[in-house]
């Protein structure tokens, strides 16, 4: 029986709860002189696709592919402590100068190259970073799968079939996903697991390859700037909270909701 193989992206990021005001300057994020973190959502990702091996059987293996500077590699050594069987790391300054469009194309390249047989490919619903939650669903595209976002949990039916649940604005939806597919992830009822001494111990020893836009044969005017269709324009700090108003209706509640809706039309809320 050929392996269930299971990949999973994960990215490095800025700590955003370290950033400081002045470090927010430019179109970018820092990366330089900052604390730099699994996404958090790629760790949710993690787990739902350790929970799947697990499942699968032992012929199940989980596969990590992250696309980022070689810093990264400490990052991506901490998911074969968790219980990751392989990594990978795309690592060339081409890589870094592009958008969720060029990305989602190296990171399809990189799976029919390094891991032709994948069944599921699981994403974090988005990044602390860049927010825009594109990279799963284009790449989902790119290989002509299914795909799912927003997604809470997933469950194996048999080896061609996957449960998904979704958490929208209606509330929790189940969907049955016919394999392949992409499932991206978000905030879940569970956290990745602890890694234990064996793991850490295996993640030291294990070399964490760093792959080029040439040895994935993807097509250089696909790759990085040259394909990009979208750019940031700024970042800035989050503004300050205000004190806000109080409204007192414990004496005349009619007056007070009378009071808060001139509020709202003033402030083009109604």
């Amino acid at each position: 029986m050929s392996p269930f193989n299971i990949v999973v992206f994960v990215k490095q990021v800025p700590d955003n709860t370290k950033l400081k005001p002045e470090q927010l300057t430019g179109n970018s994020l820092p990366k330089e002189g900052v604390d730099m973190i699994v996404n958090p959502f790629d760790e949710y990702a993690l787990e739902t696709a350790l929970r799947l091996k697990e499942a699968a059987g032992a012929e199940a293996q989980v596969t990590v592919i992250s696309l980022g500077a070689a810093s990264a590699k400490e990052i991506v050594k901490k998911t074969i402590a968790a219980g990751a069987d392989a990594a990978y790391l795309l690592s060339d300054p081409v890589f870094l100068s592009g958008d969720s469009t060029s990305v989602a194309y190296a990171l399809s390249g990189a799976l029919k190259q390094l891991v032709p047989d994948a069944k599921i490919a699981v994403f974090g619903t988005l990044s602390l970073d860049a927010s825009d939650g594109q990279t799963g669903p284009k790449v989902a595209e790119l290989l002509d799968w299914a795909s799912l976002t927003t997604c809470k949990n997933a469950e194996i039916v048999d080896l061609e079939t996957l449960n998904v649940w979704r958490e929208t604005e209606r509330g929790i939806e189940q969907y049955t996903m016919a394999l392949p597919g992409v499932i991206c992830m978000m905030k879940c009822d569970y956290e990745l697991r602890t890694a234990n001494i064996k793991g850490v111990m295996k993640a030291n020893k294990t070399e964490i390859p760093l792959k080029t836009p040439a040895e994935l044969a993807l097509e250089p005017a696909l790759v990085g700037a040259a394909v990009a269709t979208s750019q940031s324009e700024n970042v800035w700090p989050r503004p300050a909270k205000t004190a806000g108003i109080k409204v007192d209706g414990s004496a005349d509640a009619k007056a007070a909701v009378d009071k808060l809706i001139a509020y709202l039309r003033e402030n083009k809320v109604l």
